[in-house]
């Protein structure tokens, strides 16, 4: 036990980070890349399950922006901005590594829809490097967590909030084109009083217009690190100095509130004892600029 405690040590500290008992159970398997489908999905032969059939590994802890064509051939690809960057990052990092890769998860049963959900890493020079990591600290991919698998939560989340403050990729707030002028800012109410289901429109989105002039959003959208989106339809406008308010469940839209429609809550609480390290609200205009965002805590 001494032995395996040393080596689980080691593994944790050449990821970028001290171990945890958690960590202490973390499971280890080996593959081979074939391809890179986008900036969060790896294809790969995982080394001793007794088929050469490829599976589509979910990366934990990261959200790239949606890819809509796949394939291995980067010219094919097709994408919303920043997400073809991802992609094209974690290939430079695949090959690097010789195609092969370290997946890690608590629980080998964790999974995205059909996808085993694992944390992956490639082997540089010697060292380790923590592909998830590495995409969240250039800004190609959103602090994502996952109930269950929070193991590197801490960690992305000072990577995802450094990124932030330096403007790097996606916190580049016209990195995708000189975008609609506003002066805007975003906060988020993760925690409303109470039970967070039963309470569900305090859970809420707040764009203020901090400018002198009206400011049109219609086809911006507001989403938390999952990928689900609510976008403000046509005729939508912030008055100068005003906000407007996203509720995530239902109700009645008016010029200042609107009502996502959704039926369970959306944001990860900050509940260190159980293993809630929080989320983020996130503001992109209709050519995909992340222009405001706040990740908390």
């Amino acid at each position: 036990m001494r032995r395996l405690a040393a080596v689980v040590a080691a593994a944790a500290l050449a990821l970028g980070g001290a171990a945890t008992p958690a960590q202490a159970a973390t499971l280890t398997w080996t593959g081979t890349v074939d391809w890179v489908a986008d900036g969060d999905t790896l294809r790969v032969d995982v080394h001793g399950d007794g088929t050469s059939a490829l599976k589509s590994i979910r990366l934990i802890g990261i959200q790239a922006m949606e890819q809509t064509v796949y394939s291995p051939k980067p010219a094919k690809r097709r994408g919303e901005c920043h997400a073809l960057a991802a992609t094209v990052r974690v290939e430079q990092l695949v090959k690097a590594g010789g195609n092969k890769v370290r997946l890690t998860a608590l629980k080998a049963s964790s999974s995205s829809g059909e996808r085993p959900l694992r944390s992956a890493a490639v082997k540089i020079g010697g060292k380790w490097q923590d592909i998830g990591l590495d995409l969240v600290g250039r800004g190609l991919a959103l602090w994502l967590p996952f109930s269950g698998e929070w193991t590197w939560d801490q960690r992305y989340l000072a990577a995802a909030k450094a990124a932030a403050k330096a403007h790097r990729g996606l916190y580049d707030t016209d990195g995708c084109g000189a975008g609609p002028a506003a002066d805007v800012s975003l906060t988020v109410n993760p925690d409303p009083d109470g039970s967070d289901a039963e309470h569900l429109n305090g859970e809420a989105f707040f764009v203020e217009n901090r400018g002198t002039s009206p400011v049109s959003v219609a086809g911006w959208w507001v989403r938390d690190s999952a990928y689900r989106r609510y976008t403000f339809a046509k005729g939508t406008t912030i008055p100068a100095g005003g906000t407007l308010t996203v509720h995530v469940g239902r109700g009645t839209n008016t010029a200042t509130d609107k009502f996502w429609g959704l039926t369970q809550p959306i944001f990860t609480n900050v509940d260190p004892a159980n293993h809630g390290y929080g989320d983020g609200g996130y503001l992109f205009d209709p050519q995909g600029d992340l222009r405001a965002w706040q990740i908390y805590p």
